[in-house]
Formats: C-alpha cells, structure tokens, sequence
C-alpha cells in the first residue's frame, strides 16, 4: 500500500510553532517514504473558530512551501457522513442517548459509568450520543515510543460521539475521515495520545484495519505551557519564514549544515525529505522551544 499522510489543523487561529512542528513532521514522513501529503481542516466547532483562519492556514502552508496534493477536505462538508454513522449505531444500539452533564460527570469522579447505557432514551435535544465500549483498547503502538498502556477506566468508558449541543466530536470525525482519505499512518502531537485508544476502536468497529501512529515531541514554553492557540501562541512569521523553518527542523531532531540554512526554502525541504529519520526524534514528549514569551 502507497503511504498517504495528512497535516489536520482546526482553524480556530493561524499557525503557530507547534502547529508548524507537528505540519513539518508529517510532510516529512510522507515525502520520505515517497507518499502523498494531505491537508485536511477540521471545522467541526464553528464556536471556537477564528474568521478567515483557515484560509490564512492555508497560505501559512504555502508561504514555508509546505504544498499538498489534492484538494483540501473540511469536515463542515461531512456532516452527512457522520450522522448516517450516529443513526446506524443508534439502531443497532451500538450507541445511546446520554442526558449526563460534564456537572454531573465530574461530580461522580470525572469519568463516565454508564449512567445511561441501559435507559434506552429516546431524546435528541440536550442529549449526547455515547458509544458503547465493548472491548476497551487497553494499549496500542507508537512508531517511536513503543507500546502506549492507557489507563482501564479510560480505556472502558463509553465516549461521545455526537455532542449535546449537536456538534460532532473529534475522535467520530476523524477516524471516518482518515478512512475516506486512505491515510495509512497519523503523524501528529503528542497531545493526542490520550484519544488514540478510542480512535483504535472505532476502526474495529468498522471492520478496518486502523492506521500507524507516530506522536510527535510537543513544543512548550518556559512555564512549562503547551504550545497552542489556547495559550494564546503567537502566530509564525509568512514573510520571513526561514528562521521559523530552520528551528522547527532543529526542533525534530535535524542537525542542518550552514550550506543548507542559506538554502532557499524548496532546498532546505527537499534536504530535510531526504535526511529525515524518525530515530532521530527526541524522545521526551516536551521539549521547550526557545520561541516563548512573545519570541515568534
């Protein structure tokens, strides 16, 4: 099977360092095993997205030369693909009706127990959808840090599919999405290990053989903060993107010659395709970057 990756960012603000890691990683890791490289938006929480952000994603992308191939696929144009899925596991009550708050939940100890499994609600409004968790993906393999133990009551707990304000959740999305893109393997940040056993699971449901996944070390600050436009990362620099490049490279394990840094961008790249080794990843899952405190 040819490799096919995918670069997955939510435009709910521009990119900033450790977006640009985890965009870096995953274009490398296509190229190098001469694959296709996707970009894909994930839309799913319009509350939460910035205006224009996408498109100013994309050119982000375009202006490190970080091109794809393809078209770009938004998951706000899927919808319908992933409540024909809901509906399915409702009827063979593969999935149920949950009417528990986040409140409620964090009241009992933080994690769901199947308050509702059994009550066969009927309501559509003011409830979420759960999956019912069967067989728990108690541990999987990463490509650089081995095999990943995820805590039982964890690995147990029937999770949400579809939200109760009617928003579709992320681990629903994008496993049906890799799917329909054939993505063979999600590279991506380390911050999304914790989902990784339900995604797993999903893919059993469905009868397909899930992907390959390699995590990548996360970008934090000097207080310890991840990267993210949560924090309130600052966005990296279109016009003068070889700085920000270079460091992110450096970031993932590349040790550049100082030909190669005076390089234009398509060189630097095209080097760092045919340099790059995941065994050269940093092992610890935090690293600081020096891009903190206003320094991008």
């Amino acid at each position: 099977m040819s490799y096919i990756g995918r670069f997955a960012p939510s435009p709910s603000g521009p990119l900033h360092f450790g977006s640009l890691v985890a965009a870096l990683g995953s274009y490398f890791q296509a190229r190098s095993n001469k694959g296709r490289w996707l970009v894909r938006m994930e839309d799913l929480d319009p509350p939460r997205e910035m205006p224009g952000a996408a498109q100013l994603i994309l050119n982000t992308l375009e202006a490190y030369h970080l091109y794809w191939d393809g078209d770009v696929l938004y998951q706000s144009q899927r919808h319908e693909a992933y409540q024909e899925k809901v509906d399915e596991w409702l009827l063979t009550e593969k999935a149920y009706f949950c009417q528990c708050s986040r409140k409620q939940i964090k009241a009992l100890g933080g994690f769901y127990l199947g308050t509702c499994r059994h009550k066969k609600l009927t309501c559509e409004k003011e409830c979420a959808v759960r999956l019912r968790v069967d067989k728990p993906i108690t541990h999987f393999d990463d490509k650089i840090r081995g095999r990943i133990e995820i805590p039982p009551t964890l690995a147990a707990e029937d999770f949400i599919i579809k939200r109760r304000d009617g928003l579709f959740a992320y681990n629903l999305a994008v496993v049906l999405d890799d799917i329909e893109q054939g993505i063979t393997e999600v590279v991506r940040g380390s911050d999304l290990i914790e989902p990784t056993g339900r995604q797993i699971g999903l893919y059993q449901l469905l009868n397909t053989t899930p992907v390959d996944y390699l995590h990548l070390p996360l970008a934090i600050d000097e207080f310890g903060h991840k990267l993210s436009k949560q924090n309130h990362a600052e966005a990296i620099d279109l016009q003068h993107p070889k700085p920000t490049l270079i460091q992110a490279m450096r970031f993932l394990g590349f040790v550049i010659p100082k030909e190669i840094q005076e390089a234009k961008l398509d060189e630097i790249l095209a080097w760092g395709c045919s340099n790059w080794s995941i065994n050269e990843l940093p092992l610890k899952i935090e690293i600081t970057t020096p891009f903190s405190n206003g320094a991008l």
